[in-house]
């Protein structure tokens, strides 16, 4: 016992020449890429930097009560979203194994026996028996460093991927929303133009029994309103999908929403357009190329523990150990033994496995870094095929606007010519066949428009930016 002083001087020595080895290994670089100072399709100027705050919760620019909610729903309530944050606490514990990695270990045991031994008689004796295990592995080529330091950007991408599941929803959440109330909208249309048509018709065969028209324009324009009735089912039948995947995202059974989504609302509109920002904006905010991006830092850090399994390995072990036949005889000096040093691992001869190991981490980094680089074009090819489908939206709309106004006139018209029996009854079918195809081609643009929108919105990386918990388990 009289020699631990001098070995714990010998462990304190030793320790900061052991631990302050080399970390070998290739260092994690951010890639860097050069992008267009604006966006191609974007006919505004670029947006201001702090105007982009406005992406966060941009579905509230549509000024719809409902569709805030059913969001706020989706969100505590969405399966994937549970999924993500499970992931997350995955990660954040793989996280505190490999930080355990950095300390020592200690082990303890302890026996209690009693012992009756041959050729002794009846003798019985008692043998208590205790001791302590430690073990320490000095990192010194910064294996266990980089084992921890890719748990950690593991960690960060399951944050990101979490973010990237909340955007996804609400994008989701959004156009089924819209889609929904577009085809309550032209239900209602094709359910106003059957009725109308039907009194046309009434009307065709008033004429018919004063011998003023003819029975092929009776039986036309009864084909004519039960055309425009055959559309609502299929109509109805979209809308009951839409509202049972709204229902299905809220986590809850499809049929859920149906009575809350029943009564008709008008389409959702943007209210206000969206700051596209510039093209560099996008690495920061879309979460997928995030993640993407800390997968990268994470396979990097794995290169680096593989090369570090190269080298050799130093660990500092030490027992200590106790026996006696009572309990108290454990305690006395006599009865305490104990060993400590170092141990040495030396990869002399692995047959090629560990270079192999460090080959494939460094074929994993490579994929990781075109994985970033797709993901960043990607979004890019995102945010451009939104901005050109919502801007010709916009232009297709006004035309549609325009038609529908001029055959609504045309269908006036024709319609009082035909009753003064100044056109033919042809040109009355006519008129509000087109009527009826403009008006619903109108309304499937409007609902184009918004749902473009979101598109755009979801491109731009706009998504919820409030606290998400998921330190909960399910």
């Amino acid at each position: 016992m009289d020699d631990l002083p001098r070995i714990s001087r010998l462990v304190a020595l030793a320790l900061p020449i052991l631990i302050g080895g080399c970390t070998v290994g290739p260092d994690y670089v951010a890639p860097e890429v050069t992008l267009s100072p604006r966006w191609t399709n974007d006919a505004s100027r670029a947006a201001r930097p702090e105007r982009l705050a406005a992406l966060g919760e941009w579905w509230t620019g549509f000024g719809d009560p409902l569709l805030d909610r059913l969001i706020e729903e989706a969100v505590a309530g969405n399966l994937d979203v549970a999924t993500a944050k499970a992931k997350v606490r995955e990660a954040r514990a793989n996280r505190r194994e490999a930080i355990g990695g950095l300390l020592p270990q200690v082990d303890g045991s302890g026996t209690a026996e009693r012992v009756k031994t041959a050729g002794t008689g009846d003798t019985v004796s008692s043998q208590f028996q205790a001791g302590l295990d430690a073990s320490w592995e000095l990192d010194l080529f910064g294996a266990n460093a980089r084992a921890l330091e890719a748990a950690t950007r593991g960690a960060e991408a399951a944050e990101d991927d979490l973010h990237a599941t909340l955007l996804t929803l609400v994008g989701d959440v959004a156009t089924n929303y819209v889609e929904a109330r577009g085809l309550q909208a032209r239900m209602d249309l094709a359910n106003r133009t059957a009725r109308s048509q039907r009194r046309t018709a009434e009307l065709t065969r008033s004429r018919l029994q004063i011998g003023s028209a003819s029975a092929v324009d009776s039986a036309k324009a009864d084909a004519l309103a039960a055309s425009t009735e055959a559309t609502v089912p299929d109509l109805r039948s979209a809308h009951a999908q839409a509202v049972h995947r709204l229902s299905v995202l809220t986590g809850r059974e499809p049929g859920a929403l149906a009575a809350l989504m029943a009564p008709v609302k008008p389409i959702p509109a943007p209210r206000r357009a969206l700051p596209t920002g510039i093209p560099a904006d996008v690495l920061r905010l879309r979460p997928d190329v995030r993640a993407a991006e800390r997968r990268l830092a994470q396979s990097t850090a794995s290169v680096a523990k593989a090369e570090a399994a190269l080298y050799p390995s130093v660990s500092l072990t030490g027992q200590l150990s106790t026996t006696g036949v009572r309990l108290g005889d454990l305690g006395r000096a006599s009865s305490i033994a104990w060993s400590w040093g170092p141990a040495v691992s030396v990869p002399i001869f692995e047959g090629g496995k560990l270079v192999a190991a460090r080959d494939a981490a460094e074929a994993e980094r490579d994929q990781s870094l075109a994985s970033w680089k797709s993901s960043v074009l990607t979004a890019l090819e995102d945010v451009e095929n939104a901005l050109v489908a919502l801007a010709q939206e916009r232009i297709k709309g006004r035309k549609l606007a325009e038609a529908s106004a001029r055959y609504r006139q045309a269908a006036e018209l024709s319609r009082t010519l035909y009753v003064n029996g100044s056109t033919s009854f042809l040109d009355v079918l006519d008129a509000e066949r087109s009527l009826f195809s403009a008006e619903d081609s109108l309304l499937q643009s409007r609902v184009a428009v918004a749902v473009d929108h979101v598109a755009l919105a979801k491109a731009l990386g706009g998504g919820w930016t409030r606290p998400v918990s998921s330190a909960k388990a399910e």
